[in-house]
């Protein structure tokens, strides 16, 4: 079981954590790495049907990480505006959990290759490069078990005064 956050008056609604993950460009995976030390890695990513999925070599570090322990976890910031004069930041960011699994299905690998691929270039049809490049890719979903949101208390401040 997972710890609850502390700062419940800091959190975020589920929804808007869950449209942070949508609108999110990159975020940090952590991963159990090699010898105890964690792996974080920065990765480009697509919260589709309520899961993450991302693309990857067919080998590295990463994959070698999830076949040691499939756990992850997975944070994307939203929000990080320095307030120098007050000595903190107004930020919104969300950390998701869960176990990570390479997709074998080729058409599941092709259906999330479409959905990252439109993420990141909407204007164009994807098909082509996804025909081209799925023999030399692997596709990993994260399934979550966890999501939880967070934002600075200023903000949560801000939003208290409006509702107000």
């Amino acid at each position: 079981m997972l710890p609850e956050m502390r700062r419940k008056i800091q959190q975020l609604p589920q929804a808007e954590a869950e449209e942070i993950l949508r609108a999110g460009s990159s975020g940090v995976l952590a991963l159990a790495g090699e010898e105890g030390y964690p792996y974080a890695l920065p990765i480009s990513y697509v919260y589709h049907g309520g899961r993450l999925y991302f693309h990857c070599a067919t080998t590295g570090h990463k994959l070698n990480a999830i076949a040691r322990c499939p756990k992850a976890s997975f944070c994307v910031i939203a929000q990080d505006d320095v307030v120098p004069a007050l000595y903190t930041t107004r930020y919104r960011s969300v950390i998701a959990f869960g176990t990570i699994r390479q997709l074998e299905d080729e058409q599941a690998r092709i259906t999330a290759l479409d959905v990252l691929g439109r993420k990141y270039a909407p204007d164009l049809d994807p098909s082509a490069e996804i025909a081209g490049s799925l023999h030399r890719v692997c596709v990993l979903e994260m399934t979550i078990d966890y999501l939880t949101g967070k934002e600075g208390i200023e903000l949560t401040r801000l939003r208290e005064k409006k509702q107000a």
